[in-house]
C-alpha cells in the first residue's frame, strides 16, 4: 500500500507539474493583439487580484488607458480571481464584402484575430475575442460549454478609461417615453466627465457611438457596438463618466411603451451556453475623416443572409408626409408618385393613412402603373408578432408592395433586438426592403440583411415641426453625424427641407441640397414639395435626378465635425465634391480639382443665390489646381465633373 501511495503522489505531482507547465507556456504568449503593421493593438492586463484590463494603443500613444472588463453571471463571477488559460495562436482573416449602401461599396480588410481563456476561482471559464486591424480594435465575451437553461448576466464591467483633456461629440441616452429611446438628440460637445446638459428628453446615459479627440488631438476614436443580433441587449454608456471612465449600460424595463412585451422588473441579457455576445468596437484614425470612413462595424457583423440580393437596390424615394403631414388624400399620394416619376426616381413612400386612401383611390395601382416602386408606412406594435409579421408582409408583397417604413419601436431591450433579426428575414421572404424609424441605432446590419436599406436614430429635419433648438444647431449637427451615427448605418435623414415651417430653417438652399450627397441612405426620402422641386432650376432638378443613392468611392478633403465636412464621392461615370458649412460663419476652403477631377477639364458648381434660404447659383467652370471657394454661413455646395 505505501508503495502505491508513492506512486499515485509521485502521478499527482506530475500532473500538476504538467499543468502549471501548461499554464505558465501559455502566460508567456503576450496578452495583447496588434494590426499587421503594428499600429493599432489592445493590451491586457490581471491586477493582483485577478481583475481584468485593457488599453487600447496606437504608434504606442495610448489612446484608451487601463480600463475594466469582466462579467457578473448569476452563477458566475469573472470580475476577480481571474488567471489566464489559454492563449490562441494570431489568426488573419479578410473581410471581403459588398454593401449595398456604402461610403465604399466594395469592402477589403484584413482583421487579426486571437483568443483568450480566463478561469475563475470557482473553476468557470471566460472567453475574450479580440480583434486588430487598421481600422481599430474590437473585443467581445463568449461563455463557453453546453448548457440548455437560460444563463443570466447581472453585470458588464466593460469601461472606456478617457483623457479628461480629450475633446467628446456625444449624444444622451433618452429614457424610455412615448417617442424614447430612439437615437434622436443632439450630440454635444463635451469633454470627458461632463455631465449631461439639457437633452432634448431626461436621460439617463449617452448613446454610442461616441466620438472623441484623443492623444492632445492626434488620434480620433469612436467607440461603438457591432453583430448584437438578439443575443444582447442594445447597450449605451452610463451617465456619470467617473472621471473620464465610460461604462457599458443595459437597456431599461421600462423601454415597452409601443411595443406588445411584458412588464418586468429586470431585464438582464440571458441566452443558452454557449454564449456570443457583440463587439464593443474602438475605431481608430489619425483624422475625423478616417472615422467617417471606417469600416470595422460592418466587418465585424456576420455575412449577408441573403443569398440572392438581385432584387435590392438603392435609389430614392417621394414622400409627402413633411411637405403635407394631415393630408392622407388619395389625390396628395398619386401627386407624389408623379413627382418620382417626373423625377426619375425608384420609389414613393406612402405614409400613415394610406390604408384608406389606397381603398378609395387606389394610390399602390397607380403607382405600379408608373413604374413607381411603393413603400408603405407601418406601427412597430401591427409588425411584433411573428405569425402576424409575416402574414402581413405576404400581403403587402401580393399587393406590388416593395417595402415597408415600421415606426416607433423605442427600445433597445434584448427581445426586440432579436425580434427585428426576425424581422429583417421574414421581409426578405417576401422581397421587401426595411426601413426603422423611431428605432435602435444600426449594428452592422445592413451587411448581414443587405435588405435594411435604411433607419432615422437621427434628429433629422422633422425636427423643424417640434425642437426650436433644431434652426440654430441643424448646420454643426449636419458636420457631425457622418462621424457618428452615419458611420453605424445608412441614415433616413430626410433631407431638402426648404419649406418654412414651425421653428424656420437658417441653412442655406444649398446647405440643404448637399446633405443627401453628405450622409448614406440605401433609399433617401426627399422631404419636400412637389411645387419646391418643380421650381429648381433645371441644373439643380438634373442633379437631384441623377444624384446615386449609394457610392463606389468616397474620400474625404475636409473632416471637421461640428465645423465643416467636404468630400469626394464617386459612383461609376459620376463624380462630384460635396460640402456644408457647419459655423455661422463663412469658411474658406481650397482644393487641388485636378486630383479628383480624372479627365473632365470643367465642372458644375451649384451653391447659395441671391435669396440664400431658398435659391441656388449654377455655374460652369475650368477645373484648376488651386480652387479657392468661400463656403457661406451655414451653407453648402455641390461640385459636379463635366467634360
Amino acid at each position: 500500500m505505501k508503495t502505491m501511495f508513492v506512486k499515485i503522489s509521485i502521478t499527482v505531482m506530475c500532473m500538476g507539474m504538467f499543468l502549471l507547465s501548461a499554464s505558465c507556456t501559455q502566460q508567456e504568449k503576450p496578452l495583447e493583439l496588434t494590426s499587421k503593421s503594428g499600429q493599432n493593438g489592445i493590451f491586457l492586463s490581471l491586477d493582483e487580484n485577478g481583475s481584468l484590463f485593457y488599453d487600447v494603443k496606437r504608434n504606442d500613444a495610448v489612446l484608451i488607458s487601463k480600463s475594466p472588463l469582466g462579467l457578473k453571471t448569476e452563477s458566475a463571477d469573472f470580475t476577480k480571481g481571474l488567471s489566464v488559460i489559454q492563449v490562441s495562436e494570431v489568426e488573419e482573416k479578410r473581410e471581403n464584402y459588398k454593401l449595398v449602401v456604402a461610403n465604399t461599396k466594395e469592402i477589403d480588410q484584413v482583421l487579426e484575430h486571437r483568443s483568450v481563456t480566463f478561469q475563475n476561482e470557482k473553476g468557470d471559464s471566460l472567453i475574450l475575442d479580440l480583434v486588430a486591424s487598421e481600422q481599430g480594435v474590437a473585443f467581445r465575451y463568449r461563455l463557453p460549454g453546453n448548457v440548455a437553461e437560460l444563463q443570466v448576466v447581472t453585470q458588464e464591467l466593460t469601461g472606456f478609461k478617457i483623457d479628461q483633456k480629450a475633446e467628446g461629440w456625444l449624444q444622451p441616452y433618452n429614457k424610455a417615453g412615448d417617442y424614447t429611446p430612439a437615437y434622436e438628440d443632439f450630440y454635444f460637445n463635451v469633454n470627458p466627465g461632463d455631465p449631461i446638459s439639457n437633452p432634448r428628453n431626461p436621460s439617463v446615459g449617452w448613446c454610442m457611438p461616441a466620438l472623441f479627440n484623443v492623444n492632445e488631438g492626434g488620434s480620433w476614436i469612436l467607440i461603438a457596438e457591432s453583430a448584437a443580433d438578439g443575443n444582447y441587449p442594445g447597450c449605451h454608456l452610463l451617465p456619470n463618466s467617473d472621471g473620464g471612465l465610460y461604462k457599458i449600460a443595459f437597456a431599461k424595463s421600462d423601454e415597452k411603451y409601443t411595443l406588445p412585451i411584458p412588464d418586468k422588473d429586470e431585464v438582464f441579457p440571458t441566452s443558452k451556453l454557449p454564449w456570443t455576445m457583440p463587439w464593443r468596437v474602438v475605431m481608430i484614425g489619425d483624422h475625423a475623416g478616417d472615422i467617417l470612413l471606417n469600416t470595422m462595424i460592418t466587418d465585424l457583423a456576420p455575412d449577408s443572409k441573403i443569398e440572392d440580393t438581385s432584387w435590392i437596390s438603392a435609389g430614392k424615394a417621394s414622400w409627402s408626409w413633411w411637405s403635407h403631414p394631415d393630408d392622407h388624400s388619395p389625390e396628395i399620394y398619386n401627386k407624389f408618385t408623379d413627382l418620382a416619376s417626373s423625377m426619375n426616381w425608384e420609389y414613393t413612400l406612402f405614409d400613415a393613412g394610406w390604408e384608406d386612401a389606397n381603398k378609395k383611390g387606389g394610390i399602390i395601382d397607380y403607382a405600379i402603373s408608373k413604374g413607381i416602386k411603393p413603400m408603405v408606412w407601418g406601427y412597430s406594435g401591427s409588425y411584433y408578432k411573428s405569425e402576424e409579421r409575416k402574414e402581413r408582409f405576404k400581403n403587402l408583397a401580393a399587393m406590388g408592395i416593395r417595402g415597408v417604413k415600421i415606426d416607433f419601436w423605442c427600445s433597445d431591450r434584448q427581445e426586440v433586438m432579436e425580434e427585428l433579426q426576425d424581422l429583417f428575414k421574414d421581409a426578405a421572404d417576401q422581397k421587401l426592403l426595411v426601413n426603422l424609424h423611431g428605432s435602435t441605432m444600426p449594428r452592422g446590419w445592413h451587411r448581414t440583411w443587405p435588405n435594411f436599406v435604411t433607419a432615422e436614430s437621427v434628429l433629422g429635419t422633422e425636427s423643424y415641426f417640434y425642437e426650436k433648438r433644431f434652426p440654430a444647431l441643424a448646420s454643426q449637427q449636419n458636420t457631425v453625424l457622418p462621424f457618428t451615427r452615419n458611420v453605424a448605418g445608412p441614415t433616413d435623414y430626410t433631407p431638402i427641407a426648404l419649406t418654412v415651417r414651425e421653428f424656420p430653417r437658417l441653412n442655406t438652399a444649398a446647405h440643404e441640397l448637399a446633405t443627401p450627397m453628405i450622409y448614406t441612405s440605401g433609399v433617401i426620402h426627399f422631404a419636400d414639395s412637389k411645387e419646391v422641386f418643380d421650381g429648381f432650376p433645371e441644373e439643380v432638378k438634373a442633379l437631384v435626378r441623377e444624384m446615386p443613392a449609394t457610392w463606389d468611392e468616397t474620400q474625404y478633403i475636409l473632416a471637421e465635425p461640428g465645423e465643416g465636412i467636404v468630400l469626394y464621392r464617386k459612383n461609376g461615370d459620376r463624380s462630384y465634391i460635396v460640402g456644408i458649412n457647419g459655423a455661422a460663419e463663412e469658411s474658406t476652403i481650397t482644393i487641388d480639382l485636378k486630383k479628383y477631377s480624372g479627365n473632365h477639364s470643367s465642372f458644375k458648381l451649384i451653391s447659395e443665390g441671391e435669396d440664400p434660404l431658398m435659391e441656388f447659383s449654377v455655374e460652369t467652370l475650368d477645373v484648376s489646381s488651386n480652387w479657392s471657394y468661400d463656403m457661406a454661413s451655414r451653407g453648402g455646395f455641390i461640385l459636379e465633373f463635366t467634360d
